[in-house]
């Protein structure tokens, strides 16, 4: 078998966090959706069943989870900050595509969530 890509992913995490360009955004605080995809060689786990041979995703929720408890005014300065932890914290990550959604963002809209979407590889 030849594995032409393999990606660690975790969807749809809702996370409470105080995010926002309002002061009353980062006091009050908001539901936001987080979609991460860390592209990673786990073909020695294809075979060996160990968790060496691949990146946890419950290391990496804990990660973006503490990336999360930091306010931040702009959710392109969070999605950065979570991309360059997980490039720091997992070497075998190759790339990583974030999508970070605020819930009920106050612009005057009705709809599901405003964010950022990042592409990003390692340097």
């Amino acid at each position: 078998m030849t594995v032409l890509s393999s990606k660690i992913i975790l969807k749809d995490i809702r996370i409470f966090a105080h995010h926002g360009v309002l002061p009353q955004e980062r006091t009050v605080g908001a539901y936001f959706i987080l979609n991460l995809s860390v592209q990673t060689d786990f073909s020695r786990a294809l075979v060996t069943d160990d968790l060496d041979g691949t990146i946890s995703y419950a290391d990496l929720f804990d990660l973006v989870k503490g990336e999360m408890a930091t306010p931040s005014r702009l959710l392109e300065h969070v999605a950065g900050r979570i991309c360059r932890a997980i490039f720091h914290c997992f070497p075998a990550a190759t790339s990583v595509h974030i999508e970070l959604l605020k819930e009920n963002p106050p612009m005057g809209a009705d709809c599901a969530g405003a964010g950022v979407s990042i592409d990003a590889t390692r340097e």
